[in-house]
């Protein structure tokens, strides 16, 4: 089943949405979160970028959320899923894998994408890793030097899990377009390119049995429409939204909900109608 996912992108205008009926707070502090309320997990901008690009990979690769579940428990104790230049000896990336070792040079293994389909092929030649503890099938992997470390993030790891693949408007940042690109020395201009090129090494290439099935450019070019599966569209609105700030996002709307940037906690807001009647973007 094919649903899909506009992306409102850049400045231009959009008619007024009826947002949540409890109290948004302003926040002068950006970041990002996945889930909500008490369970919310706080992430900062790498981090979300980095958890949404593993669960790209995952979901391009038809993997089950358990393998999912790993790989973030995996992260979470290699580098708390930040993307290291560095490491013990010569181990760099997300999950310090190690060039040495035949895991791929330096270079492609700092890109999130590469270091996680390494770790999702080797993952998936371990027997029944399905059916074990998060640790063994961690530790199978990696031959760290101690592997019941991985255990202590495996209940993090399945909820990660589930808000970047499969909760809806489970993952969100908030800060201001303009501060937030000059924190991160990029452009505030609409880089549509950008991001389909990075969309593209999470999820693959747009095509009849990937994860995004079709990328079409709308109205005056300030707005990227994507058809995608049912299975796949919360994980690809995720991405979006955690790498906005990257290339100049400003809304994504999926659904009967659409996200905007903002200093403001709750950026995912009902939208009435959603996709039922086509696209429209701005």
């Amino acid at each position: 089943m094919l649903t899909v996912l506009a992306v409102l992108l850049g400045g231009g205008g959009y008619a007024a949405y009826s947002t949540y009926k409890h109290f948004n707070r302003l926040l002068t502090v950006p970041g990002c979160q996945a889930g909500t309320g008490p369970n919310a997990l706080q992430l900062d901008f790498g981090q979300a970028a980095v958890a949404a690009t593993i669960a790209g990979v995952a979901v391009r690769e038809h993997l089950p959320r358990q393998a999912l579940t790993i790989a973030y428990a995996t992260a979470m104790q290699e580098s708390k899923l930040e993307n290291l230049g560095f490491g013990d000896l010569d181990s760099v990336g997300v999950f310090q894998q190690r060039p040495s070792q035949g895991w791929g040079t330096a270079a492609q293994l700092q890109d999130p994408a590469f270091a996680a389909a390494a770790f999702f092929h080797a993952l998936v030649r371990v027997h029944g890793y399905t059916k074990l503890p998060v640790y063994k099938a961690a530790q199978a992997v990696q031959h760290s030097a101690d592997g019941s470390a991985y255990q202590q993030y495996a209940q993090t790891g399945a909820q990660l899990a589930v808000y970047f693949t499969a909760a809806p408007h489970a993952v969100t940042c908030w800060y201001d377009p303009a501060t937030q690109a000059a924190s991160q020395g990029v452009s505030t201009r609409l880089n549509l390119k950008g991001a389909i090129r990075g969309l593209t090494d999470a999820f693959g290439r747009p095509g009849a049995s990937g994860a995004v099935r079709t990328v079409a450019t709308a109205g005056s070019g300030e707005s990227q429409v994507l058809k995608v599966t049912t299975r796949s569209g919360w994980a690809v609105a995720g991405w979006l939204v955690a790498n906005a700030s990257s290339y100049g996002i400003t809304r994504v709307r999926y659904g009967a909900y659409q996200w905007s940037a903002g200093l403001t906690e709750t950026t995912w807001q009902t939208s009435p109608g959603g996709t039922a009647g086509g696209i429209v973007a701005s």
